[in-house]
Order: structure tokens, then sequence, then C-alpha cells
């Protein structure tokens, strides 16, 4: 598939899953009598990987997040020369998906970036009030373990056209786990597009996650090579 369609799949895949996952957070969480809650959000979250895997992962392979990119090198499936064409690609579908999602939201009356936007943060922005250790832990091992999962569902020996649903429904879990704690990045990419707009405190503790999800990915990649070999 030339370079060209692969990236605008990812461009495509990381929009939907920041308008997906985050605008769920901003727009239905708490809606009155009807918000949709935790579970919801953990679940829209795996849906939008889900859906749009069956749509361009034959594509461009269905990465939507700059450590599953990294992650796949490490592991061996991915070449060094397309990781950063692949990065900015995610991390610009994750721009254009906040910025949809703002322009939505910033209609209703009384809408404030004061309240999260869903982004990423610890301490005093974390949902649950957990510190630095606790958020960069859950980051890290939430991440490794996503990438395991991946890993093995795209396994050329792991039983063929299932692989989008375990992988969404890893993030589910993953997002149910650790939306206390981090309001769940795993992916630079969606962490990056609703801290632009928020600012402040969300671009001050951005770097977590970059490099939580990244070192994890990493982890895997290198995890993965041992479990996986014959």
């Amino acid at each position: 598939m030339p370079m060209p369609n692969r990236l605008l799949a990812e461009f495509v895949g990381t929009f939907w899953l920041v308008l997906g996952g985050c605008g769920s957070a901003v727009l239905a969480a708490a809606f009155p009598d009807v918000g949709i809650g935790l579970i919801g959000v953990s679940l829209a979250f795996g849906l939008t990987v889900l859906t749009m895997a069956y749509a361009v992962g034959h594509i461009s392979g269905a990465h939507f997040n700059p450590a599953v990119t990294i992650g796949l090198w490490a592991g061996g499936r991915f070449p060094t020369a397309e990781i950063l064409p692949y990065v900015i690609s995610q991390v610009l579908g994750g721009v254009a998906g906040a910025g949809v999602l703002y322009v939505i939201a910033s209609g209703a009356a009384g809408f404030d970036l004061a309240g999260g936007f869903a982004s990423n943060g610890y301490g005093m922005h974390s949902p649950g009030g957990y510190g630095l250790v606790s958020a960069l832990v859950c980051e890290v091992v939430m991440t490794l373990m996503f990438l395991v999962i991946i890993l093995g569902a795209t396994d050329k020996r792991a039983p063929a056209g299932f692989a989008p649903i375990a992988i969404g429904l890893g993030l589910t879990l993953i997002h149910l786990i650790s939306i206390p704690v981090t309001n769940t990045s795993v992916n630079p990419a969606r962490s990056t597009g609703p801290a632009l707009f928020v600012g402040d405190w969300a671009l001050g503790q951005l770097w977590l996650f970059w490099v939580a999800p990244i070192v994890g990915a990493v982890l895997a990649g290198l995890l993965y090579r041992r479990l996986g070999r014959e």
C-alpha cells in the first residue's frame, strides 16, 4: 500500500479515536440522567479502535498510536524509517479530533476548558488524586500489556480476523482500570490533542504521557520477542 494512503489511514483512525473516546468523556460521561459514566467511556475508546481496525487496518496496520508504532518496531514488526511519518500522522489526527470535539463542546452553555477536556494528568489533575509515581507505573504497565495483546493477536500464528476484537476489548479493560488514575492515555497522540487546547497544566504534564507509554511499548516489544520465540 502506498505510504500516503497508509499515513492518511493513520490520521483518520487516530482522529476517530480521539473524537470518539474523548468525545464520550466530554459530551456524554455525565450527561443529565443518561450519563454513560466510566464504563461507557471505556467502551467508547475500545470501540473506536475496534471499528477503525476493521475499517483501515488492511491499509496501515491500524496503529493510531505512537506507542503502538514504536512497540511494533521494538518487536521487530515495523521498519525504523517509517516510525516518524506514522507518529506525525497520528499526532495530527489526534489534534484534529480534539479540534472537532472543541467546536462541538463549546456550543453548550457553560462549557469551560477548566473542566479538563478529557486531558490526562496526575496529582491534583488525576481523577482519583493519584500522584506522579502511581501515574507513571500505571501508564507503563497498561501500555506494556496493551502491546502484548496487540503483538499476540496480530501474530501470524494467531487466529486470523479476530485481532481487532481482542485489541478493542483490551483497550476497554485498560480504561476500566486506569481512568481513575490518569484518565488513561497509553497513547501520546490521544494525550497531545486535548492538552493543546487546555494548555497550562495539561501541557506541563504531557511529558509523562509520552515517556511512560513509549517505555511500556518498548518493554512489550522486547518481551514478546522472547514470548513468541519458537
